[in-house]
């Protein structure tokens, strides 16, 4: 009994500060959240060591440090918090590295984290995992392996997840090749704002994979993307301004007009064959027609800078 008394005087003021620290996050009120979870991780949180991390990783209400950003995650990681184990999977994968100190890129390092917290069904870490099997990259390469966690990840919800499993069922790797299963995995995607599963569902039906062959639905599902930022899509896009196929009705300046704006859109790629399609274009266009393509594109950027 006095050891059950001292857990709860022990933990209960804990529980209080992360709870506290939860709802500071909510409002964007970081030092408030910072004030609270930086003792109850100092007494052994997992959770307040994470969103600690956290913290330091972001530069919320703090200043950016990496050492303290690995230290929090990592101390969260070794009690065995799933969250925190798949955080440091991301670390270790991309690399967080700041003047000589904190995590260095190490996919080793990262696959062993991510399996550890996909083994309790974490969905970021099996999809992680599951690219990282598919392009074999801290792991020997294994398509079967990578099916299925990308697949549990997509049952899970998660977005990358279900474009990498839609992806896997049109090549037919680790699964047997199915075109509507690949479609369907798609559309869960583009369901939840995925640009680039709106770009595969264009391609499929440019290309009549496993669909009814429409110019007109591709180029739908390829503005979607683009509108989204995807530079594949505004690179289609602009070919199919410059072919008329798919495309509303209109005179062929204005389908130049169009097939410029999205073609310097996708020239950001800096892909030789983006920016020859759009030299081609050009030479057919006359100094007003590229001033009004120039203008479309000046506003898209003004517009795209206010948003962020």
């Amino acid at each position: 009994m006095k050891t059950l008394l001292l857990f709860c005087l022990i933990s209960a003021p804990a529980l209080a500060g992360i709870a506290a620290g939860e709802e500071a996050l909510l409002t964007g009120d970081y030092a408030t959240a910072l004030r609270e979870f930086a003792p109850a991780a100092k007494a052994g949180d997992a959770e307040a060591q994470l969103q600690l991390g956290l913290l330091y990783a972001k530069g919320h209400g703090v200043a950016r440090d990496a050492a303290q950003a690995a230290r929090w995650v990592g101390l969260a990681a070794a009690q065995s918090l799933t969250a925190a184990q798949s955080k440091l999977g991301e670390m270790y994968e991309h690399g967080m590295f700041e003047q000589g100190v904190g995590v260095a890129r190490n996919e080793r390092e990262a696959a062993r984290w991510y399996e550890l917290a996909a083994e309790h069904r974490d969905r970021t870490a099996a999809a992680n995992l599951g690219r990282m099997f598919l392009e074999g990259r801290g792991v020997e390469r294994d398509y079967d392996r990578a099916a299925a966690l990308l697949l549990q990840a997509a049952l899970q919800g998660d977005v990358n997840g279900q474009v990498y499993t839609g992806a896997l069922y049109v090549e037919g790797l680790g699964v047997e090749q199915d075109f509507s299963e690949a479609m369907r995995w798609f559309s869960l995607a583009a369901a939840q704002g995925d640009a680039s599963a709106e770009f595969a569902i264009g391609a499929m039906y440019q290309q009549g994979i496993g669909v009814d062959q429409d110019d007109a639905e591709a180029v739908m599902h390829y503005r979607v993307a683009a509108e989204r930022g995807d530079l594949k899509a505004q690179a289609n896009l602009g070919v199919m301004y410059a072919r008329g196929r798919g495309v509303p009705q209109d005179t062929e300046r204005a389908h130049n007009v169009q097939a410029y704006f999205w073609l310097s859109l996708a020239a950001n790629d800096a892909d030789p064959a983006i920016l020859a399609n759009r030299e081609l274009v050009g030479r057919r266009m006359s100094a007003g027609a590229i001033a009004e393509a120039q203008s479309l594109l000046r506003q898209w950027k003004t517009a795209d800078f206010a948003n962020r």
